[in-house]
Formats: structure tokens, sequence, C-alpha cells
């Protein structure tokens, strides 16, 4: 392997510095987790991360309104 490759954690085939990605995870500015991806295992990893992340929609009776200025959005029933 030459210097400019490593391995992806996830699947393990050496991909070249300018093709991967690093996922990093951090809570409170203190890093959890880092990743380093393959573009394919990158692609699987936000396509996780979306289905994981989107909120259910368990009352089709809700409304919910977005708040550009909060970190809050407004759910009206």
């Amino acid at each position: 392997m030459s210097e400019d490759t490593e391995p992806c954690d996830w699947c393990g085939d050496a991909v070249a510095d300018p093709l991967s990605r690093t996922v990093r995870v951090t809570v409170d500015r203190s890093q959890i987790d880092s990743q380093r991806l393959c573009p394919e295992c990158f692609a699987n990893w936000i396509d996780r991360y979306d289905e994981e992340m989107r909120p259910e929609d368990d009352d089709p009776d809700q409304t919910v309104i977005e708040d550009d200025d909060s970190d809050a959005d407004i759910i009206v029933d």
C-alpha cells in the first residue's frame, strides 16, 4: 500500500486520500468517534444516517412549523 492510501474503516478496501471521507461524531465539542470511509461506504453511511435520524410521522394530524430563528420546531396538534 502506498503512503497516500489507507484502508476504509468499514470495508477494509484501500482508498486514496483524495477519495476518502472522514466522519467525526462529536458531543459537546468532544470527539466520540472518527471513521475514514471509501466513497461507497460513505454513501451508505449517509443513507443510514438519513434513515435513522428522520423523524417518524406518528401523527399525520400534526403540523410542524420550522422556526429558522431557533433550534427547535413548533409542533401543532
